[in-house]
């Protein structure tokens, strides 16, 4: 009943499926409990951004059963009034206003918390970026979530200024910068390699061999380009295939490539 309020909940959800908690140590240098994903249920729905401000039954969004679901209290807005509230923002959240660092699903749940119950979500949530980019791997995925911004920003497909109550996907075709950063990135190599005197070449072979431990000693160094182009890889493929958000596909270029980079370090390690 209206005059008894609404119950207004928290999904709380991992994008990494647990492989932030196993792999971020090695990856980051820090511990993370997870990449967080979050959603507003109300009046029988879910409200979340992702690409634009979407909807769907309870229970039936595409990010599976939530790691834990928050209480937030309740409300006594109607949800006609919630709904034109949500066609008024609509324009500041969009695929061209995204940012994955201060402006993503979570500091849009923790708006819409702010306007339902008049409290935000938890600060453990809003906090996960600070946290990443305080890490000593930090630095090192500024130049990387600066070009997913960019992508998403020149290639998704334009989102309407009005809310609609229905999941919308997102179809683009792949982002050009992605090919064009491999193409230039492998001759660069190639480059280097061909200007430089045989003789010399095969001393310098040997001498990486005789220094095994070497290569291990700085693997931030030789990490830093490959993983930006390997996530702006697995970012155009996914989107590609047309079946997922842009938003949904950054984190699910971010959570292979992360596996990757984890596997390799724990076979380092071992």
């Amino acid at each position: 009943m209206a005059e008894d309020g609404y119950k207004v909940k928290l999904n709380v959800y991992d994008l990494s499926n647990g492989l932030a908690r196993q792999l971020s140590t090695s990856f980051l240098g820090k511990p993370i409990e997870a990449i967080w994903h979050t959603g507003v249920v109300v009046y029988g729905n879910e409200y979340f951004f992702g690409g634009g401000i979407q909807s769907t039954p309870a229970g039936s969004t595409p990010y599976g059963r939530p790691m834990r679901v928050v209480d937030l209290g309740v409300t006594h807005i109607p949800r006609e009034m919630f709904e034109d509230y949500l066609r008024e923002i609509a324009p500041r959240y969009t695929a061209e206003t995204y940012r994955l660092l201060t402006h993503n699903c979570n500091n849009f749940s923790n708006e819409v918390a702010q306007f339902l119950v008049g409290s935000g979500i938890p600060e453990y949530i809003l906090n996960l970026p600070s946290e990443v980019m305080s890490s000593p791997m930090g630095p090192l995925l500024m130049p990387m979530i600066q070009n997913l911004e960019s992508t998403l920003r020149n290639n998704a497909a334009p989102q309407a200024t009005q809310f609609v109550p229905t999941p919308a996907s997102v179809s683009v075709p792949p982002p050009a910068p992605a090919p064009e950063k491999a193409a230039t990135a492998a001759p660069s190599s190639a480059a280097a390699k061909s200007e430089e005197p045989a003789p010399a070449a095969a001393a310098e072979k040997v001498s990486k061999e005789a220094a095994a431990p070497a290569p291990a000693a700085d693997p931030l160094g030789s990490a830093r380009g490959k993983v930006q182009e390997e996530v702006m890889r697995e970012f155009a493929a996914i989107m590609a295939s047309g079946t997922l958000r842009a938003s949904e596909a950054a984190a699910l270029a971010m959570r292979r490539v992360m596996e990757r980079h984890g596997d390799g370090a724990t076979m380092q390690q071992g």
